[in-house]
């Protein structure tokens, strides 16, 4: 067992929410100001930082508007989420195995609860920590640091997997292992590569092989 506690991200990496992502960012910036910008233009920040200051990115005078109508927007959204094929399977493999699973994002907490109603994954994480949880976000280490205190887990022995080039700051910032993955359609391999993860993978199951 090369990890005892493994930690994982939310949004691109368990559950398949890049497209209502983008939907509702175009939804916030044309409502409230009037202008959509480039689909790479608003994905390129998605997974750090957090909703406001991403929305700060686009106005700063118009965040909370801007915060409020995306979230409106994605609430709806996002009754149609999905996981990616072939997580549970590696959910419940790992948790059998005897792994301390845990989630570490940067969604807000009524989001996260959202995620645990409409998906079959409250079962496998006995730590969730959430953006409202630290304020700091990604790629700060703090909610990485926060998870592994609750589990009392060294840094050494825990890996954190994720699908943006912030996780895997995050993942080393934290001192933990960094595991990303590249099926999460909202940042493509260029962008994971250059953060020399630990390893980088391209199916779920292949994280059997890495963990």
């Amino acid at each position: 067992m090369r990890y005892e506690t493994v930690l994982f991200d939310l949004d691109g990496t368990l559950i398949d929410s890049g497209a209502a992502i983008l939907a509702s960012f175009h939804h916030a910036t044309q409502t409230v100001l009037g202008r959509r910008y480039e689909d790479d233009v608003i994905m390129a920040s998605v997974g750090g930082h957090g909703i406001h200051r991403q929305m700060a990115a686009f106005d700063e005078d118009r965040v909370d508007d801007l915060v409020a109508a995306y979230r409106a927007h994605n609430t709806e959204l996002y009754r149609d989420i999905r996981l990616f094929p072939g997580i549970e399977p590696v959910l419940a493999e790992l948790r059998a195995s005897g792994r301390r699973l845990g989630i570490v994002t940067v969604k807000s907490r009524v989001t996260v609860d959202l995620t645990f109603e409409l998906l079959p994954l409250g079962d496998y994480f006995d730590v969730v920590v959430n953006g409202d949880d630290v304020t700091e976000h990604k790629p700060h280490p703090e909610a990485l640091l926060l998870a592994l205190d609750e589990y009392g887990a060294p840094a050494e022995t825990a890996a954190y997997v994720g699908d943006s080039p912030f996780d895997l700051q995050a993942a080393k910032a934290a001192g933990v292992g960094a595991i990303g993955v590249a099926w999460g359609g909202i940042h493509g391999r260029d962008r994971l590569e250059p953060e020399h993860p630990d390893a980088l993978v391209d199916r779920p199951e292949e994280l059997l092989g890495v963990l």
